[in-house]
């Protein structure tokens, strides 16, 4: 098989791991599984890709249930470690009349204290794929284990995700500088750019700016309900996104990722890769919760209805 990240590899052969958080998403109606990094992993895995996590839990009650959740979900947790100290990390989510999430989110939990181990290397060292985001950055402990992996990586893909207060633009640029792929929404485009000096306006060129800036040839932005840009190697690839009856943003995003790798990975048309990417996003977007169950047959009828 050819792709366009990785070559003659069937499918079920392709390893990827992400490094992260993992966490309980707290809503007025209840609890759901969350952290970028492990939603990105389990859509991955439903997709049929082996992927990996690696993170940390207290040695309490929410750290044993997300495990449950997370071996029910066929997810590798053997880089997952249980902390006797810190405990389970809890975010409090609010959502809009529009479905959009502010999070509060707590400090100082297991997965801020994510320690470099033999275990961690030898997975990182075979892995097609590492991918990471930006909030694990707020503690020195875990940045400073990603640091190391994301040099030991054959291929990283930065999931920036903005969460005031828990960033530095300063760690963020470094983070982009070191990464292979790079995907952020349309906000945090924007932003960065002109952080880093950019003097343009469209999108298209503050991209291309950080593209330059950071020698990076795979990027993507989203831009919510109007769907997503990728570029590679300079080459574009839009969709205009799906028209889809908001429920809750929360890991529409994630699920987007997890799609256009797994399309990047195991096959060549990258226009395909944004489709696909974007009908998974909208999907979950209309859905409760950051990782509803959807099969391959129902996201090609959510992209090709009869």
């Amino acid at each position: 098989m050819n792709s366009i990240l990785i070559n003659h590899k069937a499918t079920e052969d392709i390893n990827i791991s992400c490094f992260g958080e993992v966490l309980w998403d707290c809503f007025p109606d209840g609890k759901r599984v969350g952290g970028a990094p492990l939603n990105v992993c389990v859509r991955l895995n439903a997709l049929g890709i082996k992927g990996a996590m690696i993170s940390a839990v207290g040695d309490d009650q929410l750290g044993h249930e997300l495990l449950a959740f997370i071996d029910e979900r066929g997810v590798n947790r053997n880089c997952i470690a249980i902390d006797t100290v810190k405990s389970t990390s809890t975010v409090q989510v609010s959502l809009d009349k529009s479905g959009s999430a502010s999070y509060d989110i707590i400090a100082d939990t297991a997965w801020d204290n994510i320690a470099l181990t033999d275990a961690i290397i030898d997975l990182v060292h075979c892995s097609d794929v590492l991918v990471f985001g930006s909030l694990i950055g707020r503690s020195a402990v875990s940045l400073g284990t990603l640091t190391a992996l994301v040099d030991l990586a054959t291929f990283s893909v930065f999931d920036v995700n903005l969460r005031a207060p828990h960033y530095q633009l300063e760690s963020i640029v470094e983070l982009m500088k070191q990464a292979d792929f790079i995907k952020l929404n349309d906000d945090e485009l924007y932003e960065i750019a002109k952080a880093m000096g950019s003097p343009f306006h469209s999108l298209e060129q503050n991209l291309e700016f950080i593209a330059v800036q950071t020698h990076t040839d795979y990027l993507c932005v989203t831009k919510g309900s109007h769907g997503a840009l990728l570029s590679i190697a300079g080459k574009k690839y839009y969709n205009s996104g799906y028209l889809v009856n908001v429920v809750d943003t929360v890991g529409a995003g994630d699920s987007f990722l997890g799609s256009l790798l797994y399309q990047l990975c195991t096959d060549t048309n990258p226009q395909y890769a944004i489709d696909f990417a974007c009908a998974v996003g909208a999907m979950v977007a209309q859905s409760h919760g950051a990782t509803p169950q959807l099969t391959l047959n129902q996201i090609q009828a959510f992209m090709y209805p009869k």
